[in-house]
């Protein structure tokens, strides 16, 4: 279908599909903030388990679809590149969500926050290990690499459940309440207690389904996009298909640190990171040949680029400054300095 359109139409599908994923977003961190609070999740696990899975229903349609079309570029350029760009949505809600007032960082009280950004570089770095290893290393459709990834984010999800119990004390200057802040809180929850968790899960479920349907959109178009631009799947993938599957965590992440939700924001983007790399298992199962193998020197880069993001921010979790350069803490900026870095290194990559 997506192959008989012309240029201006699939850029037209393209927009339309992208603007469907950012309004879901919006629903689902609205019902997701509804149901931590009645199921008592806590915010960072609800951003782990609920908001960050939801929110990559387009990597999972874009993945599902290109390794049945046995075109593992496109899958694989989203998955790293999506990891990259979705680390530097936390720069975008540092200067649009907090401004001036405070460094996002410096807001979010949660040692989960730490734990996830420990996930984050740990399947990572499984996913390097993955591709170091023969193709012949697997075991039908199932790779060691991708099977690695997928147990150490399970790991991951259960450590965290009892980080609750570990002797760790919060220090430093607690969260501030703006006032701006504390006034939309209170509308949200004046809203919440009209809303039941029922009709939160069907909100939660509806705005799923609409992201996973945009996502299948964008995937088929992405690719047709690609062939009409003449580029490779993996480095549109890395770019274009990666800035659109991105926008449900910028549109979650704003929705939340305008409620004061610093953690489930933060959360939302680390949790998705941590689950993006548990797609290649999906990959390699659907497609029926082994995914890690196959990546090349700007998949590994990228890889690497996502881990050095996600450093800057494990540090500003850590130290919590609250200093800020114009709108942004100095993990923002040390993260956009990075990624700026890195894309001229990808550049030189791609000569």
């Amino acid at each position: 279908m997506f192959e008989k359109m012309s240029m201006p139409m699939l850029f037209l599908v393209f927009v339309l599909a992208a603007a469907a994923v950012w309004f879901a977003g919006i629903r689902l961190s609205g019902a997701t903030d509804i149901l931590d609070r009645r199921l008592k999740l806590g915010q960072a696990l609800a951003g782990l388990i609920l908001l960050a899975v939801a929110t990559n229903l387009p990597e999972i349609a874009i993945t599902f679809s290109a390794a049945l079309q046995h075109a593992l570029g496109l899958a694989i350029g989203n998955i790293l590149g999506g990891i990259a760009l979705q680390t530097i949505v936390l720069v975008v809600l540092d200067a649009l969500g907090l401004g001036r007032r405070a460094p996002l960082t410096s807001e979010a009280r949660s040692l989960n926050l730490v734990l996830e950004a420990g996930l984050v570089v740990a399947v990572l770095m499984a996913v390097v290990m993955g591709a170091q290893l023969p193709k012949s290393a697997g075991w039908g459709r199932l790779e060691p690499g991708a099977l690695l990834v997928a147990l150490l984010w399970v790991l991951g999800l259960w450590l965290m459940a009892r980080a609750k119990a570990l002797p760790w004390q919060p220090q430093g200057p607690p969260p501030t309440r703006f006032p701006a802040v504390q006034q939309a809180r209170e509308q949200q929850q004046a809203r919440e207690q009209h809303t039941s968790t029922a009709h939160a899960a069907l909100v939660f479920t509806g705005a799923a389904v609409v992201t996973l349907v945009a996502g299948m959109v964008l995937a088929g178009s992405s690719d047709a996009l690609a062939r009409h631009l003449h580029l490779s799947g993996a480095l549109f993938g890395a770019t274009v298909l990666a800035a659109a599957t991105s926008l449900p965590e910028l549109s979650t992440g704003l929705a939340a640190v305008r409620l004061g939700d610093e953690a489930l924001a933060i959360s939302d983007i680390f949790g998705g990171n941590a689950f993006l790399p548990v797609l290649f298992l999906l990959a390699s199962l659907v497609s029926g040949q082994p995914v890690l193998p196959q990546l090349q020197r700007s998949d590994l880069y990228l890889t690497a680029l996502g881990a050095l993001l996600t450093t800057a921010y494990l540090y500003g979790l850590v130290f919590r400054s609250r200093r800020q350069w114009w709108l942004l803490g100095l993990d923002s900026w040390a993260a956009l300095i990075l990624y700026l870095l890195g894309l001229v290194g990808l550049w030189l990559l791609s000569r």
